[in-house]
């Protein structure tokens, strides 16, 4: 049995030339075996500074018989286009998030990926890091008691007049991009029952996207999910789990950096505790934790219905949502 997956690179987007191909490079059991880009100059750079092939288009890259699976870091309105092609082309595929703009575009991805048993992962890596299971086992110990509300954000300043999140035709839109954090991790912690309750999406009626939004869902038990989300705001990355007891924060949530110990902060009855866990990697636990389920052949469906309770999620904040001119 192969103990490694032989990994091609299907577009040179910043995030796979600083983040995913060196984590890649680190990963035990991926083999960076080639890279494609529109512009094969740029393909060519890019090869020899990871020391992989350079493949001869992303249609080139698909027809190599030595890449077993591909990651693709193209603009969200892209992804299903090429996700679709690399199935049919027998290629296991990780995506950068979202996978799709909708739920109805996902559904049938996943249906490919499913019936060829080709492996398709969403790449929402933060939930790769060991700091969210840590929590998970502190919430689980009773160290904030019955959890009552979840909360998030995710806010970014304003990017430059050029920059993709800004096209409808790419997929763009504050929503699809740091709005899918909150929503995933609200899932990840209040389970596949969670439903939206109610939704604000701040326009800019001259790009033709949302720049910025707000969202509560709940659970029906009540448990709920106070999500915040944009372009148009000073950095933050944060979540709570707010119980009877205490409430637990972890900042830098959705993007620690590899050697930065995880700030988990429990507050309860004026006092401050802040327990300390090692630094992660998501980066390379998620390149690593895809070439794993693909080894060992694991079992799909679990990931499966997680993209498409997520795309559902995110379809029912746009529509439920009360729309604002920025």
């Amino acid at each position: 049995m192969r103990s490694t997956v032989r990994m091609g690179v299907l577009g040179c987007a910043d995030i796979a030339l600083r983040k995913v191909m060196p984590a890649m490079e680190e990963a035990g059991n991926v083999e960076l075996a080639a890279v494609a880009s529109r512009d094969p100059a740029k393909a060519r750079d890019v090869a020899r500074r990871f020391g992989c092939a350079a493949a001869d288009g992303y249609d080139g890259l698909l027809e190599r018989a030595d890449v077993d699976a591909v990651y693709i870091p193209l603009p969200t309105g892209l992804h299903a286009h090429w996700a679709g092609r690399a199935l049919a082309a027998g290629k296991h595929v990780l995506a950068e998030k979202p996978l799709t703009c909708d739920h109805a575009t996902a559904l049938p991805l996943v249906d490919q990926a499913r019936a060829a048993g080709l492996w398709l992962m969403e790449n929402y890596m933060f939930l790769h890091h060991g700091q969210h299971r840590r929590v998970g086992e502190l919430v689980a110990d009773g160290r904030i008691g019955a959890l009552r509300v979840f909360t998030a954000r995710f806010g970014i300043p304003p990017r430059d007049a050029s920059d993709i999140r800004y096209s409808p035709e790419l997929g763009g839109g504050a929503l699809l991009d740091v709005g899918g954090y909150p929503i995933r991790a609200a899932s990840h912690f209040l389970g596949p029952e969670l439903d939206v309750v109610g939704s604000v999406l701040r326009m800019d009626p001259a790009r033709g996207i949302d720049v910025a939004g707000h969202a509560l869902l709940s659970t029906p038990s009540g448990i709920t999910a106070e999500l915040s989300f944009g372009f148009e705001h000073a950095y933050r990355s944060r979540y709570s789990l707010w119980g009877d007891r205490a409430r637990l924060t972890v900042d830098r949530a959705f993007t620690p950096p590899p050697d930065q110990r995880p700030l988990i902060r429990i507050e309860s009855g004026g006092r401050t505790e802040e327990p300390s866990f090692p630094a992660d990697h998501q980066f390379r636990n998620v390149t690593e934790s895809f070439a794993r389920s693909i080894l060992q052949n694991a079992d799909y469906a679990p990931h499966a219905a997680a993209i498409t309770r997520q795309a559902e999620l995110v379809d029912r904040v746009r529509a439920q949502a009360r729309l604002v001119t920025a």
